[in-house]
C-alpha cells in the first residue's frame, strides 16, 4: 500500500476506557439542550462585541440591582454567565478532539481507498484467468455508471 497516513490500534481495554469516559461525559452533560435549525435561526446570537456588552451589563446590573424590574432574575442572569464561562473551555477541548477524530477518520478512509484501488488495479491485470473474474466484477460495481436520462422533448425551449 503506497499510502499510510495513519495507523491506529486500540486494545479492547482502551476502547472500554474511552466508552466509559464518554458515558461520564454524557451523564455530566445530560442537562445540555439540543436546538432545531429553526430555533437556532430565531435565537439572538452573542458575538464578541455583544459579549463585551453583556459582561459590562453584569457589572452594572449587579451594582444597581434596585433599578431592575422585579421580574428580572438577576441570580439566573449571573448563573448563565457562570455556566457559559464553565462550558467554553470544555467545549474548546471537545472541538479540538472532534477535529482530530474527524481528520483521523478521513485519513483512515483515504488509506483504505488508496489500498483498495491499488489492489483492484492489480486484480484487473493479474487476476485474469486465475478464477478471480467474479470477484473483480463485484469490485467493478463501484465504478459502474448508470446511463444518463434522455433529455425530455417538448420542454421549455425558447418560447
Amino acid at each position: 500500500m503506497s499510502q499510510n497516513r495513519i495507523a491506529l490500534d486500540y486494545p479492547q481495554a482502551s476502547l472500554d476506557a474511552i466508552d466509559a469516559a464518554l458515558g461520564v461525559l454524557d451523564a455530566e452533560f445530560a442537562n445540555l439542550i439540543g436546538l432545531s435549525p429553526e430555533e437556532r435561526r430565531q435565537l439572538m446570537k452573542m458575538g464578541d462585541k455583544s459579549e463585551a456588552f453583556c459582561r459590562q451589563a453584569v457589572v452594572v446590573f449587579s451594582e444597581n440591582s434596585g433599578v431592575l424590574p422585579r421580574n428580572f432574575d438577576l441570580d439566573g442572569y449571573l448563573a448563565d454567565l457562570k455556566a457559559l464561562d464553565a462550558l467554553r473551555p470544555r467545549l474548546a477541548r471537545v472541538q479540538r478532539l472532534f477535529e482530530r477524530m474527524s481528520d483521523s477518520e478521513m485519513a483512515l478512509g483515504s488509506d483504505l481507498m488508496v489500498g483498495s484501488l491499488e489492489g483492484y488495479a492489480v486484480l484487473k491485470v493479474a487476476g485474469k484467468g486465475a478464477g478471480l473474474e467474479g470477484l473483480r466484477q463485484m469490485l467493478s460495481n463501484r465504478f459502474s455508471r448508470k446511463p444518463r436520462a434522455a433529455p425530455v422533448e417538448g420542454g421549455s425551449g425558447g418560447n
